[in-house]
């Protein structure tokens, strides 16, 4: 038997992406909508990575979580447009559409559940239809989940508003966890990452 018939399946060749989804620009950075934009900045925090401007319109971090290679990403478009961005990256570093985590805000989870997910539909939300559209839908979601509007506020009023008071004694809680469950995903499949996160 030769050498070559005993190697174990290779490991895939693309590293992991995560794309955590916002609006660029210091009047956003508060808002419900870029909590994405928020556990990209705490993952870069944690493997000590400094965001750079990458060609595809994006800052990215390279690193490792896990023991694996991992790009982070914040697209530098607005949230409608972010599908560029993310397939850009894609191609640029030949990521396998299942290792692409998007973290985003989610309406209908209340605030602060989490729910990880492969695949699905867009539930309205305008980054992930235009991920969805380059992409198709086979990418993995860390789905942050920020509740409803009270009363009749408006739905786009109420994202690019920033967390409330009360909300924000929790958000570094949140921020954490959110991070936590990207980490659990690339290290211990979704699966298990589900069965600890989706609380």
């Amino acid at each position: 038997m030769d050498g070559m018939s005993m190697s174990s399946s290779p490991a895939p060749e693309g590293p992991w992406l995560v794309a955590g989804l916002g609006n660029p620009g210091p009047e956003y950075a508060g808002n419900r909508h870029n909590i994405g934009f928020m556990v990209a900045d705490l993952l870069a925090e944690r493997i000590r990575g400094r965001f750079k401007t990458h060609k595809s319109r994006a800052q990215v971090v390279e690193g490792r979580i896990a023991g694996q290679r991992v790009v982070l990403a914040k697209p530098m478009t607005f949230m409608n447009l972010s599908g560029g961005p993310v397939t850009g990256l894609r191609d640029f570093y030949k990521v396998p559409t299942g290792q692409i985590i998007a973290v985003h805000d989610e309406l209908d989870i209340d605030y602060p559940t989490l729910r990880l997910k492969l695949g699905g539909g867009d539930n309205g939300h305008n980054g992930l239809k235009s991920i969805t559209k380059s992409l198709g839908p086979d990418y993995l979601r860390v789905r942050c989940g920020i509740g409803r509007p009270p009363g009749r506020m408006d739905v786009a009023a109420f994202v690019l508003k920033d967390f409330s008071s009360a909300e924000r004694k929790e958000l570094d809680w949140f921020v954490d966890r959110s991070a936590d469950a990207v980490e659990s995903l690339i290290s211990d499949g979704l699966e298990r990452a589900q069965s600890t996160y989706n609380s």
